[in-house]
């Protein structure tokens, strides 16, 4: 499954940062994981602190999928607003959900900080409205959300123009925001996990996979095998080709980065990222090393060939809607790329195991806008259920949801 388009700015910044041999031995481990992206290293990282062992297959590079195309922007807030999923789930839920993702963001820093130069840095959020019409949307989000003690502003379109020169009907300011270069993030998690001895894999493919009471046996396209009691699939969108039965979405999305830019420059950018809340819509953060990555125009396109050819119009797209919101700042795109995401009807992520594949097969869909904060949230509720343990997000995020859309 090819799931980006174009030259992503992580990957090319970064380049290939370390060494991962395929397999050439059959392997045994408490838990195989399939895939190699920032969900699979978060996962292999918290099974690993709490004294399982782990081995990770890649078909491709490690972090060459939808982690070098990742924009990064970890926020506690969701596609889908907290006042919808309390209309859907009820408020109860949807403050567990909005609240864990909050929450998330302090665990991430946490990992963060102990992997060295990954460009994590707290942000500010703004979230503004496209057209008059979603001010009132807007408004009931804000008050829910300050009712939960969540750390907002609201902003008038006067007190927005003077601190951030957008000119909009109204915008919410969460002050629990931040970023990451996702692809180093996930290359050095893994690794300090290589270094303390996990068995990590890239450019191996899993052909077949064969699942019993006991454990599960995994074959690979070069005749090898990994026996484990359990096995993750964090393979992000490519996840699905191994379900009957399609649970989300896949879309096309898009983004290019700047060339370094001053201080000045940056303005408003420098300390906070912004998003709208037309749908698809617009988004814009800043680099530790200056740059403003812009992103959104994205499109029902699942086929790569039809994604590749738009890269570059998509990219100018992107920069004159930015111009619109903020054409004080000159922006020329360095390096553009497109990805495929994933949407699910509600905006969660799907983590534990799915029907089809019976309980020792555990699914990590970290779909939706906040992949990176659901990993995080996921490596502790996939940790639990192998454990046996219960944990407060296990049935919010469960497949089992499906009955209740």
């Amino acid at each position: 499954m090819d799931l980006k388009s174009g030259y992503p700015w992580w990957a090319v910044r970064n380049g290939l940062t370390h060494d991962f041999p395929p397999l050439r031995a059959d392997a045994v481990a408490d838990v195989a994981i399939i895939g190699g992206g920032i969900t699979a290293a978060l996962i292999a990282d918290e099974l690993v602190e709490h004294g399982h062992s782990v081995v990770v297959i890649e078909q491709r590079d490690i972090g060459w999928g939808s982690t070098a195309a990742s924009t990064a922007l970890l926020q506690y807030e969701i596609d889908t607003h907290m006042t919808e999923l309390a209309q859907r789930y009820g408020e109860d839920d949807a403050w567990l959900a909005y609240g864990a993702c909050a929450r998330s963001l302090e665990l991430l820093k946490g990992v963060a900080d102990g992997l060295g130069e990954t460009d994590f840095a707290w942000q500010d959020s703004l979230y503004y409205a496209s057209r008059p019409r979603d001010r009132a949307s807007l408004q009931a989000e804000f008050e829910l959300r300050l009712r939960h003690d969540l750390e907002v502003e609201w902003l008038e379109p006067d007190a927005l123009l003077i601190r951030y020169g957008i000119r909009a009907p109204a915008a919410i300011l969460s002050h629990q925001a931040a970023r990451v270069d996702p692809y180093r993030m996930a290359n050095l998690l893994f690794a300090r996990l290589q270094a303390r001895g996990m068995a990590i894999h890239d450019r191996t493919r899993i052909e077949k996979i064969e699942t019993g009471t006991h454990g599960v046996l995994l074959h690979t396209d070069t005749g090898h095998a990994i026996s484990a009691s359990r096995l993750v699939m964090a393979a992000g969108y490519a996840n699905e080709t191994w379900l009957d039965k399609r649970v989300a979405r896949n879309r096309s999305s898009y983004a290019f980065i700047s060339d370094t830019l001053t201080d000045d420059q940056l303005g408003p950018l420098r300390n906070t990222l912004i998003w709208e809340s037309a749908r698809p819509y617009l988004y814009a953060r800043s680099t530790g090393d200056g740059r403003i990555l812009v992103g959104g125009e994205d499109d029902s396109i699942d086929i790569p060939a039809r994604r590749d050819a738009r890269v570059l119009r998509k990219a100018e797209i992107l920069r004159k809607k930015f111009g619109k919101v903020l054409g004080e700042i000159p922006l020329e795109p360095a390096f553009s790329w497109a990805g495929t995401f994933a949407e699910t009807a509600d905006g969660l992520p799907f983590f534990g195991v799915h029907p089809q594949h019976g309980d020792r097969v555990l699914f990590a869909m970290a779909y939706g806008g906040n992949g990176i904060t659901y990993s995080m949230l996921g490596a502790g509720l996939i940790r639990s259920l192998i454990e046996a343990q219960p944990h407060p997000l296990q049935a919010l995020f469960s497949f089992d949801r499906l009955d209740r859309m």
